[in-house]
């Protein structure tokens, strides 16, 4: 597992993003990534990533995050793995549109799939993944959780800034983070031992559901969609035979 963290200040606001602050935050969870990490903060300090490392299949510094594409126009923090990378940059390889950094990265395909096909990407990804990415061109912030939510991720919008973290102890680094519980999801935690995405335990700090993306864009506003869905995969149980009853004598 690795961890990731960040945050994208509003244009609304004057909230500047440093590196300190996402330090905090990035460290705050180094028990996800004893490998290394790595903080990146956009020049202008309205949004930055940070990362801790669990080295898994690309052990090379060239593998380290967050990472950027050739153009230094696209960044990702991810945590997760992807099963297929090999054949996704096989194609990605084939149409010729890319230049590589690494020799096996999943997280370097995330960035080529993205830039090739924008967020339908996701479609192609066999995996379990948390995603945050940052488009500079359209200055759009993408949160992303596998299809069925293994890899977890939480964000928070507060005081013209939206946080995001693999854990919730990151987010409560930040000094103006409200700390308050969720009455609702507390009496949801007492009567099934689980809160429903999108709550959590503190007021204000949501989870993201699996199978959903998010798109901020750098004036707040905010769009969620829900790319899988279960339901959307499955045929009714008809036709099937009915068994018929019958009773059973056990002897002692």
């Amino acid at each position: 597992m690795c961890g990731i963290v960040g945050a994208l200040a509003f244009t609304t606001g004057n909230f500047q993003v440093s590196g300190p602050y996402l330090d905090r935050m990035r460290d705050a969870m180094r028990h996800r990534g004893p490998d290394g990490e790595g903080t990146w903060v956009a020049p202008a300090g309205h949004v930055g990533m940070g990362h801790r490392r669990l080295s898994i299949i690309d052990l090379s510094e060239a593998a380290a995050q967050p990472m950027t594409n050739e153009e230094g126009t696209l960044w990702v923090s991810f945590n997760g793995e992807i099963y297929n990378h090999s054949s996704i940059r096989r194609e990605l390889e084939t149409l010729g549109n890319h230049r590589w950094k690494t020799s096996h990265s999943d997280t370097e395909v995330i960035l080529h799939a993205f830039e090739q096909w924008g967020i339908e990407c996701l479609h192609k990804f066999r995996g379990m993944f948390a995603i945050a990415l940052w488009d500079d061109l359209k200055r759009q912030l993408w949160l992303i959780r596998d299809r069925i939510g293994i890899k977890p991720l939480y964000y928070s919008v507060h005081h013209n800034r939206i946080t995001f973290a693999s854990e919730i102890k990151a987010l409560l680094q930040d000094p103006e983070q409200e700390r308050a519980v969720n009455e609702e999801a507390l009496y949801h935690y007492l009567s099934f031992l689980t809160t429903p995405a999108p709550q959590t335990l503190f007021d204000g700090i949501h989870k993201l559901p699996g199978g959903t993306w998010l798109r901020v864009n750098e004036d707040g506003t905010i769009h969620e969609h829900r790319y899988w869905d279960v339901w959307d995969h499955t045929q009714p149980g008809t036709g099937l035979l009915k068994m018929k009853s019958r009773s059973v004598c056990y002897r002692n």
